[in-house]
């Protein structure tokens, strides 16, 4: 029924737009047109640019150079760590150094720059990136997402674009058509991406626990225990100011890991100058054969160390959303590409002439004279470091609550500047706690490093997947380039995986850990809102019932406006009655409010509201849905009402003039106009009627003042411009009489015949996490003192 529904609105609205320009217009067609224009509304709005939009070079440079202290902190601090985690158990033979160092070096330039900044920004998302922004560019294309996100007026959105598969690209057709119709398919590809998403969490934990723990290592006069307890100190200050916001730190993030990058390149340059030039040799790939051939199964296992050289990759990709394509390029071609090749090539020079400090390369590297300075700017970059990694934690778990895939949690936007930076208060604390354990628990980077290589090639498995996805389905690419690029990227990370893998008794089942818990409260979360959206959907509201509800004697019309909300997009909620039954009275206006979060980053403010009439018409009844991206910011409630109502008043008005229009060529419309009712203003009891005569007076009156003669006006004329007045002064007034929110407290249980995993999955842990996380109206920051809930019960 909810599929018919919405085939003809589309088909009413088009058809209205194409009879505005004809001579005819019936007046039960346009009325149709009028109370099902949601189609109509979202296809006036004028189309807005994204972040894609072209961006003059002098602002890409200036966001080029803030890249560098919010993107690069993760795979800049690299250096401390790569070479004692590659060799834990020291160097076995001089040639392993140019071994190491060559994989260091190819590996940075396939998968960091060839992969990432050539090949992967580009499949973002209006300008977003990550794990998200590459299931939501799918789910745009193709119906895979699991909740329906794909009715009618999403396609007419400025930055919202379904693609018709052309003849001649039938391959792309034929994946979409299986995905569409493949249930396994796309449950596969929803878990792909939570497996992803988690996965980053598991960074957001242990990037500030190996990168602060390595920066303070460089104390050598520290005992083990001293390093951990002053690395434990540090986590629990930055975790403590993460609600004052990185905003309040902002251009400090980029002057000193830019410092940062000046330290370690130089220090790179000195080393290779005075002890070993030669190791330039290592950009002969030769020298990786020569290194597994002579050391077999070592070798491969020490690939999980070499694999921290590009942690922090994947961060460019995710925090794309605040900078662009191009700013992102330069950054790091220009910056961080040769730093931090520099720092590698030197620190493999130095363990030429002293192998045996392998365990604290870095920092043994370091001319004295510089020891103390680069010391200060280590720890502040490993600080900014894990900042990015927690705001990154952050914005994973704003996508997913808009996406219905975690409980509702606080979210703090803490940037007027940067949309995208916002503080979660119940997330902070819980990767504090989970830091300083695991800084307590592994107590050095080694063993932290073997867990954190998991949680980095995992993504990138994951993203090359998705982006082949998208290579097949969205950009059409030839096969041969496509086959070419699973190969070398997808075969490099496997064998990357698999060593990760083989350490996982000494620290790799951590981020898995973390990972299989996140999984488990996300896919628990979206599967009951899932069934709880379906249930709304079947049922949902009839016409005649509305109607019965609506005139039935016992129910009062009280002062104001009512803001019922539901997650249902098309229809009446099953709510409504209920509230009814409970309390029966309905506000003098009543807008039912749907708050719809679609699979892109961002919706235009002029495109964020639509509405419904609901007829008939003098009840003042609406719906509305309210559009929301991911990385949209939730207004305060009483910015909201007012953009609300400027909003249903603009939809009143719009609607009158092509009322007035049609008017003008239809001379049969006086008719039905004349049967038409106009609205009521006794607010004591919400119902009423107005003496139209005294009105069309007043206007007769207003006419001749402007010079237009009264012949040319009468009663049939004056109707519509009659009617939009009233109705515009009923919602004014209704504002003004004050805005009711009306929240239903659905408590969402298990079918007596369901399964006894489906009674535990939502009886249980799907109530655990509903009560023990904010509820809506804390989220939604509605005000108590204009709260109204009613409580009832779904079975699913």
């Amino acid at each position: 029924m909810a599929e018919r529904d919405e085939s003809r609105d589309a088909e009413v609205g088009d058809g209205v737009h194409k009879n505005l320009g004809s001579k005819k217009v019936s007046w039960t067609t346009l009325a149709a047109g009028r109370t099902d224009s949601l189609n109509l509304e979202a296809g006036r709005f004028s189309r807005s640019h994204s972040h894609n939009s072209k961006t003059s070079w002098g602002r890409t440079m200036s966001l080029a150079f803030q890249s560098i202290g919010v993107i690069y902190g993760d795979i800049g601090t690299s250096p401390l760590y790569v070479y004692s985690s590659t060799f834990p158990d020291g160097i076995k033979h001089k040639d392993d150094i140019l071994g190491v160092l060559s994989l260091i070096i190819y590996t940075i330039i396939l998968l960091p720059m060839l992969k990432y900044i050539f090949i992967v920004l580009w499949a973002n998302d209006e300008g977003d990136g990550g794990t998200f922004a590459l299931y939501s560019k799918i789910c745009r294309y193709a119906k895979v997402s699991l909740t329906p996100n794909q009715q009618p007026e999403d396609r007419e959105l400025s930055n919202y674009r379904l693609e018709t598969p052309s003849k001649q690209l039938q391959r792309a057709a034929k994946i979409k058509e299986k995905l569409e119709k493949s249930k396994i398919a796309k449950q596969i590809l929803f878990l792909v991406t939570i497996l992803g998403t988690s996965m980053v969490m598991g960074d957001g934990v242990l990037t500030p626990s190996i990168s602060v723990l390595s920066a303070v290592e460089g104390i050598n006069s520290l005992s083990e225990n001293a390093d951990v307890w002053i690395s434990i100190a540090i986590l629990i200050v930055l975790f403590s100011v993460q609600r004052f916001g990185t905003d309040k730190v902002g251009f400090t993030f980029a002057p000193i890991v830019s410092v940062w990058f000046l330290f370690i390149s130089g220090i790179g340059l000195y080393n290779l100058f005075k002890y070993e030039i030669k190791v330039l040799r290592a950009f002969d790939p030769r020298y990786i054969i020569d290194y597994f051939k002579r050391n077999g199964k070592r070798g491969w296992i020490s690939l999980g160390g070499v694999l921290l050289c590009i942690t922090g990759t994947e961060a460019m990709f995710a925090d794309l959303g605040h900078f662009n394509v191009r700013a992102v390029q330069i950054s790091f071609s220009t910056m961080v590409f040769p730093a931090i090749l520099a720092a590698y090539i030197g620190q493999g020079a130095y363990l030429t002439r002293y192998p045996g400090d392998v365990s604290n390369t870095f920092y043994a590297s370091i001319p004295g004279k510089i020891y103390w300075p680069t010391f200060v700017v280590a720890v502040a970059a490993a600080v900014i470091a894990s900042q990015a990694m927690i705001s990154g934690a952050f914005a994973i778990i704003s996508q997913s609550l808009s996406l219905g895939c975690f409980p509702r949690v606080k979210v703090i936007h803490t940037s007027a500047k940067y949309e995208g930076q916002v503080y979660i208060p119940e997330i902070n604390y819980i990767l504090m706690i989970a830091c300083v354990v695991v800084t307590f628990a592994f107590k050095t980077t080694t063993k932290i490093g073997n867990a954190y290589g998991i949680a980095v090639v995992f993504v990138m498995v994951i993203t090359t997947c998705m982006v082949t996805l998208i290579m097949l389905m969205i950009w059409k690419t030839k096969i041969w380039k496509i086959i070419l690029f699973v190969i070398i990227f997808g075969l490099i990370e496997l064998l990357y995986l698999s060593s990760v893998l083989y350490k996982f008794k000494q620290g790799g089942y951590l981020p898995l850990a973390f990972a299989l818990i996140l999984m488990t409260i996300m896919g628990i979360w979206h599967y009951v809102h899932t069934k709880r959206y379906m249930y709304e959907v079947q049922h949902k509201v009839s016409t005649d019932s509305m109607k019965n509800i609506v005139n039935s004697p016992n129910i009062n019309r009280v002062p104001g406006i009512g803001l019922l909300y539901s997650e249902l997009v098309h229809g009446i909620p099953p709510i409504f009655p209920h509230f009814v039954n409970s309390i029966p009275s309905i506000h003098s206006v009543l807008v039912f409010v749907s708050v719809k979060s679609l699979p892109i980053s961002k919706v235009a403010s002029e495109e964020r509201f639509m509405f419904r009439q609901i007829e008939p018409r003098e009840n003042m009844m609406f719906r509305c849905v309210v559009r929301y991206g991911y990385n949209d910011v939730n207004e305060p409630p009483t910015q909201f009402e007012r953009h609300l109502v400027e909003n249903l008043i603009d939809f009143i008005r719009q609607g009158h003039l092509m009322l007035n229009a049609v008017t003008t060529e239809d001379g049969d419309q006086t008719t039905s106009i004349q049967h038409s009712t106009l609205f009521a203003t006794d607010f004591g009891r919400g119902r009423g009627s107005v003496n139209s005569a005294v009105h069309v007076e007043e206007l007769q009156q207003e006419n001749r003042t402007l010079g237009v003669s009264s012949e040319s006006m009468n009663a049939d004329n004056l109707a519509l411009p009659l009617r939009e007045a009233e109705e515009v002064r009923f919602v004014q007034n209704a504002l003004d009489e004050g805005v009711v929110y009306l929240l239903g407290e659905t408590k969402v249980i298990a079918k007596q015949e369901s399964s006894l995993l489906n009674k535990i999955v939502v009886n249980y842990v799907y109530d655990f996490l509903r009560k023990n996380f904010r509820q809506g109206e804390e989220v939604m920051a509605v005000p108590h003192s204009r709260l109204l809930r009613v409580g009832m019960t779904y079975e699913v």
